[in-house]
């Protein structure tokens, strides 16, 4: 049992050096990824649709 205490202590005085990002970088960081993530999607949803319309053209002839 005092091995578990221990291994709590430990952790929460870890957690007191973590510098926590403020709301106003999270809130941007949060932004940031979304749209990046937006971006790669389109990216990779053209290039898939157009693959498959030159497979499609390939196929059929």
């Amino acid at each position: 049992m005092k091995k578990i205490v221990n291994f709590f202590k430990e952790v929460y005085g870890e957690l007191q050096k973590v510098v926590w990002p403020s709301r106003k970088q999270t809130i941007r960081y949060t932004v940031t990824v979304i749209v990046f993530s937006v971006i790669v999607a389109i990216i990779l949803g053209a290039a898939d649709y157009g693959l498959l319309k030159l497979f499609e053209k390939i196929v059929v002839k």
